[in-house]
């Protein structure tokens, strides 16, 4: 126990990368799930298949291969990515996938009176998609988000894999140089932990504010 207070520095450093990796790749996740969710209910076919495509190919693969491909055969194709950006990438891309799913179910849950109130008004597609659908979609989406970023920072782990000194990365280094692997894999363990306690406690409040203002 006295090594690893000794050397908690270097499991510090990869709780910290696995969490800028979680905080990095979450919003273009969200970003990209929702433009995918849009064009899932959107009025043009070859946009409602090209996303449909998309979604069950990823969400359909295992994580770390996403991950593998992304790392590795990018340079082939002429992108050169460094490895943080490029896990991070990775983790956009598959996580796009559950959010897209979300924002689709909520959508769906709109009222379709609403929407032909809008239409009544005049308000074009756009508009409605921001004024009137969006809005209510990322309230009732707040828990599903929440665990999202949840299963985003314990995916995150997988970055081990192809190199990324991230918490589980740091946890085997610790074990292979000091041959504790209880000691290490159990403080990785209460850093994913801290990590996605502290997640759920935010999202318990953010979902309270956002009922409040319904």
């Amino acid at each position: 126990m006295s090594v690893l207070f000794e050397h908690m520095g270097s499991l510090g450093d990869g709780f910290l990368v696995t969490l800028e990796l979680t905080l990095v790749a979450f919003p273009p996740a969200v970003l990209l799930g929702t433009v995918l969710g849009v064009c899932r209910v959107v009025p043009i076919r070859p946009l409602r298949f090209a996303a449909a495509l998309y979604v069950h190919c990823l969400r359909n693969s295992p994580l770390l291969l996403i991950m593998v491909m992304v790392v590795f055969a990018l340079p082939y194709a002429g992108f050169t990515i460094p490895l943080f950006p490029s896990v991070a990438l990775g983790l956009t891309l598959y996580f796009s996938c559950y959010v897209c799913e979300t924002v689709r179910s909520g959508i769906a849950a709109i009222p379709p009176g609403q929407i032909e109130a809008a239409r009544a008004v005049g308000l074009r597609f756009s508009q409605i998609l921001r004024e009137v659908v969006l809005p209510q979609t990322f309230r009732s989406m707040v828990q599903p988000l929440g665990t999202i970023f949840i299963n985003l920072a314990l995916g995150s782990a997988l970055g081990a894999a192809v190199g990324v000194q991230e918490l589980t990365g740091s946890a085997r280094q610790f074990n292979l140089t000091f041959a504790q692997p209880v000691t290490s894999f159990v403080s990785a363990a209460i850093g994913y932990l801290l990590i996605t306690l502290t997640a759920g406690l935010i999202i318990g409040v953010i979902e309270r504010k956002v009922r409040i203002q319904r």
